[in-house]
């Protein structure tokens, strides 16, 4: 019996992410380690028969290649909304963005008409260097067009090897014509991380996904807010998950090990007992007990909520926000070929659990204090007449969780600071001008605000 590389895969359907363990196989090659039924012989039998009545006499002549991927994407399709084939390319980006760093030019973009815009160049990128700016529009890839590509095409051309030129040809508000701009890659590091210092004396620190990085980057956050404010003088910490998508279950893991400094954060119960498994603090609260809140909303999903749950259970921070998106569910990652040269199954194997023993599928982590974040009529009009957001229970075929399900919440953040009620509220709790039976993390009990 041979052994396989499997990944734990925690994240919302638009923003998957994995983590990595060995486990034994449960598959021999051509048929289950359970012994298969005759029915079971008399369907793969009927497969095998409409594969080779669509080969021989389909009005085109179809690749062979193309049926067998198409039969095993609409096998896994039926089964939830988080299982799935990914053919070798699609296994290859999921690999790139778990590790958290790329050949690349660092920028943040989006398509806009049919365009590439960019929200951001990273700072000391390429980009940043070669005078990429924020709401450039880029109109060609060295002289490639833009119009027609995909966002995730378009992305895919901008990466490459390291040390390998581009050119860029932007258009720019206020410059008449178009111009080019030459940026050489290099190796690009996501920043799951970002910090600052709110009203002199509180903690604030953004986690955007959980990546190979995140963990680094959060003690990185932690040891410099310290050195800035003082270590006597940090009055608390905001920690932003709200539309964090989810990531790795390790560092989902060292994430909550850094404000906790013993108990279980997270456990995971598959189809059979002895898959099931628990994960716990370790190494101690780098915050030194200081008064902690997470921020969430529908936007937050599965590895964010598993450090949400870990947290609010263990009274070590009081959860703000709206309810998050409720993705209770595991999946494991199983290469398929030598490396995944064939692509790989993205498999659910189990459901997670916070430490008192909630299942979120389907359900969300309701916070402690709940504000649903003001929202500009256009995000309004995207809710539709319900005013929900979309979550797990709003997906096809999601897995049941035997309880009262809940709708989600909406995941808007605004841009500006000024507009976010959520970090305001949260900003005023810290400095006590508002108060709130749920803060400090102490009370039993779920409040509103008002």
């Amino acid at each position: 019996m041979m052994r396989r590389t499997s990944l734990f895969l925690f994240g919302a359907a638009a923003g998957a992410l994995v983590a990595f363990t060995v486990v034994q196989p449960r598959l021999f090659f051509g048929m289950t380690a359970e012994a298969a039924s005759s029915d079971t012989y008399r369907q793969l039998d009927l497969f095998g028969d409409v594969f080779a009545r669509v080969r021989s006499d389909y009005v085109e002549k179809p690749e062979d290649s193309k049926l067998v991927e198409s039969a095993i994407k609409g096998m896994l399709q039926d089964l939830d909304p988080h299982s799935s084939y990914m053919d070798a390319k699609t296994y290859h980006d999921m690999q790139v963005q778990t590790s958290g760093e790329f050949g690349g030019l660092g920028i943040e973009v989006k398509m806009e008409d049919g365009l590439v815009k960019v929200i951001a160049p990273m700072e000391d990128t390429p980009a940043a260097k070669a005078g990429v700016m924020a709401g450039d529009l880029i109109t060609k890839l060295n002289d490639e067009q833009v119009q027609g590509m995909t966002l995730t095409e378009a992305v895919d051309k901008m990466r490459g090897e390291v040390g390998a030129p581009i050119r860029l040809t932007i258009s720019r508000k206020g410059i008449e014509k178009p111009f080019e701009v030459k940026v050489t890659r290099a190796v690009i590091k996501i920043q799951a991380v970002r910090s600052k210092v709110e009203q002199d004396d509180i903690a604030y620190i953004r986690i955007n996904q959980f990546t190979q990085q995140t963990n680094a980057g959060l003690e990185k956050a932690i040891d410099n807010l310290t050195s800035e404010i003082g270590a006597d003088k940090i009055r608390g910490y905001i920690i932003d998950l709200r539309n964090n998508p989810g990531g790795l279950l390790t560092q989902a893991v060292e994430v909550s090990s850094a404000f906790m400094d013993r108990g279980e954060v997270v456990s995971t119960r598959g189809r059979n007992p002895e898959e099931s498994q628990r994960y716990n603090a370790r190494g101690g609260d780098r915050t030194k007990g200081k008064p902690v809140i997470v921020l969430v909303n529908g936007g937050s999903a599965s590895a964010s909520e598993i450090v949400a749950g870990a947290l609010q259970d263990h009274k070590r921070a009081t959860v703000l926000g709206s309810r998050t998106f409720g993705k209770g569910s595991v999946q494991t990652i199983i290469p398929l070929g030598r490396e995944g040269e064939n692509g790989a199954l993205r498999l659910t194997t189990a459901r997670f659990y916070t430490p008192s023993g909630r299942s979120i599928q389907a359900k969300g982590i309701d916070p402690d204090i709940i504000l649903v974040q003001d929202l500009p009529e256009e995000e309004k009009a995207k809710l539709g007449a319900t005013g929900d957001g979309r979550s797990e229970s709003s997906l096809k075929g999601h897995l049941k969780n035997g309880e009262e399900e809940q709708t989600g919440s909406p995941a808007y953040v605004p841009p500006e600071a000024k507009d976010d009620t959520q970090l305001k509220l949260a900003i005023e709790l810290m400095k006590g001008s508002v108060k709130n039976a749920a803060f400090p993390a102490t009370s039993e009990k779920t409040s509103r605000a008002n």
